[in-house]
């Protein structure tokens, strides 16, 4: 692997396809040394092969184990995204108290958890044109209005929003950039392809790779323009 020593540095937690491989590649054809972290790294081998990442297991519900991931990192923190959700589906009557509450650690209190330990490592750093560094969550609709049969990934989106807004409040004057990305769709990879009825409508289902250019230019806003939340949505889409 090259020497990465003197390059910033991007954190991915809840790393793997679609997504999170778009942007990897993103950042590091920008340049930086990438850290992927995920439960189980089996299948991020070849990307770390193609972007030089290094990898890391990690459970995003782990205060210990994030604060050390974060906290032995080799060099100066510029980006960090979080980007893990649980989802358990059925009527609010009949929902299992201990699958819920597993569901909304996964996407919000595993949100909170790398949000402090990114800002704790970036207020710590030297500016770079007044800037410390970016934090970013990745959201979707539900954080903005509760489907029925998905509360319990409304109260974990609602709350990875409340946390994102609240942070960027308080740290966008310290020089950190926090954003929250509301995918208000579905991402198209190969699991998940096109679907045909919608030949007439091409690009009905969001490009990951689209959205990782989003994602960059969230990182490269200038200061004076910061966004705290943007809206990614397909062209055709309807709900």
């Amino acid at each position: 692997m090259a020497d990465t020593s003197s390059k910033p540095l991007a954190l991915i937690v809840g790393a793997g396809a679609g997504l999170s491989a778009s942007l990897a590649r993103a950042l590091s054809r920008e340049g930086y040394a990438l850290h992927l972290a995920a439960r189980s790294t089996d299948k991020l081998h070849g990307l770390a092969a193609e972007t030089g990442a290094a990898l890391h297991v990690l459970d995003g519900t782990d205060a210990a184990g994030t604060a050390a991931l974060v906290g032995n990192l080799p060099g100066d923190l510029r980006v960090a995204c979080y980007n893990p959700s649980a989802r358990v589906r059925g009527p609010v009557a009949e929902l299992e108290p201990e699958a819920v509450r597993k569901a909304v650690e996964v996407t919000a209190y595993g949100a909170f958890l790398l949000g402090q330990a990114a800002a704790r490592r970036m207020l710590a750093q030297q500016p770079e044109d007044g800037r410390r560094g970016t934090i970013l969550f990745t959201g979707a609709s539900a954080g903005v209005k509760g489907f029925a049969q998905s509360a319990p990934f409304a109260m974990g989106k609602f709350a990875q929003r409340g946390l994102a807004q609240s942070m960027a409040r308080e740290l966008h004057p310290r020089g950190i950039h926090v954003a929250w990305v509301n995918i208000d769709g579905g991402i198209r990879n190969a699991a998940r392809p096109e679907r045909t009825e919608a030949a007439d409508s091409p690009d009905s289902m969001l490009d990951p790779e689209a959205i990782a250019r989003e994602y960059m230019h969230l990182i490269n806003q200038h200061r004076s323009a910061w966004s705290d939340e943007l809206v990614l949505r397909p062209w055709v889409e309807r709900f």
